[in-house]
């Protein structure tokens, strides 16, 4: 009896805390959402240049595919590497595949991740673009073309490595980057000739140079920023600049 009368005041006990804990107007603070930056339209600028090419010309190295000849058989000719890619001559020579971004100076803004993809491609058994740029948290769709088994492999370093085959056929996969890397190295552990490379920036403002060597950074704030020029084979280089309000700043990199 003594057990039942104990037991009765304990429940009544615990249903009044809990009335009272409920009655209290006390609530679980939520989490503040993410508040990113908006850029000004009336006052973004544009940063627009080339990467000169200031060395010796060499021939491009053959690439031998003779090791699979299902990848041999899909190319009409031979296929050369395109390490260093660079069009025209002499003072005029261009170079292709620069990844050229904003190292320093958004440090104090938080920007969305683009809601467009970016995809790689295993076709030919070649990886296209041979080099690429994402932002953190955009979504990297990655596709096989080809009528043979790739393995796509990002030997990552400050993100999560990770190394998946893609069957002949199969549907694409999806991918993303939780953190900054440039570069990301990216490799086929079937074919050793196959290479890629992925800048991953915290923010929109990142380029590749294409055959005209050019690149264009649109909708930038203004300020005092550093910019980079990376490329595979020739190395990287920085240089200042200062974009005003609605302003135009124009860089020349060269490498050698």
């Amino acid at each position: 009896m003594k057990t039942t009368i104990l037991n009765r005041a304990i429940l009544l006990l615990c249903i009044g805390l809990g009335l009272l804990s409920g009655c209290s107007g006390v609530k679980p603070e939520k989490k503040s959402a993410q508040v990113w930056f908006k850029v000004d339209p009336g006052s973004a600028g544009l940063v627009t240049g080339k990467v000169m090419f200031d060395g010796k010309r060499q021939p491009g190295r053959k690439v031998d595919m003779e090791g699979d000849p299902q990848c041999a058989n899909l190319h009409k000719n031979q296929v050369l590497d395109e390490s260093i890619a660079v069009s025209n001559q002499g003072a005029d020579a261009l170079l292709a595949n620069v990844f050229v971004y904003i190292k320093q100076g958004l440090e104090d803004k938080k920007f969305e991740p683009s809601a467009s993809q970016v995809e790689i491609n295993q076709q030919g058994c070649w990886f296209g673009p041979r080099v690429l740029g994402i932002q953190v948290g955009q979504t990297l769709k990655v596709t096989n073309s080809d009528p043979l088994t790739h393995n796509i492999h990002p030997v990552a370093i400050v993100n999560r490595e990770w190394n998946q085959s893609q069957p002949a056929g199969a549907e694409p996969f999806i991918r993303r980057f939780t953190r900054p890397e440039v570069m990301i190295r990216v490799k086929c552990n079937i074919h050793q000739w196959m290479h890629a490379w992925i800048g991953v920036v915290e923010h929109p403002y990142f380029a590749v140079t294409g055959k005209n060597g050019s690149f264009e950074l649109r909708n930038v704030p203004p300020g005092n920023y550093i910019l980079e020029a990376w490329h595979e084979a020739l190395g990287r280089q920085e240089q200042p600049i200062t974009l005003a309000p609605s302003g135009k700043s124009e860089v020349v990199f060269s490498f050698k």
